[in-house]
């Protein structure tokens, strides 16, 4: 058996729980293209009812629009990792890092007035 060497030893093309990096990707990519097309359908079923209103028609469109547009990065991003390629991936990469990045600012800020609010309420309440 010939030597190998340990940078090749090391190295994993697999990611997503033990899967193939393109499978990952494709289980990803069909799992947040089933949440968007739930939301979308929430969305509109909400906009086209007339009894309940909880935002005005320009939000809506807003929001009606930005997931029409993550249904299409998720679905190049199926495509192109179904057909190996990384080009399609990269929109959909990049909204990754947006939306770990936004996550991580949500959970600073509840949990920095978590520490700052509820300690200063149960002094008051003494």
């Amino acid at each position: 058996r010939a030597p190998v060497a340990p940078w090749i030893r090391f190295y994993s093309n697999s990611c997503c729980l033990c899967r193939h990096v393109s499978a990952g990707t494709i289980q990803l990519g069909v799992w947040y293209l089933i949440i968007n097309v739930v939301v979308l359908l929430i969305l509109l079923s909400y906009h086209f009812s007339s009894d309940f209103e909880f935002m005005d028609d320009a939000n809506m469109c807003i929001a009606i629009a930005m997931y029409l547009l993550m249904i299409l990065i998720c679905t190049v991003a199926n495509y192109e990792a179904y057909r190996q390629h990384t080009i399609g991936i990269i929109p959909f990469f990049c909204y990754q890092i947006f939306d770990f990045s936004l996550n991580i600012l949500v959970a600073i800020t509840v949990l920095d007035n978590c520490l700052l609010i509820f300690p200063a309420e149960m002094m008051s309440c003494q």
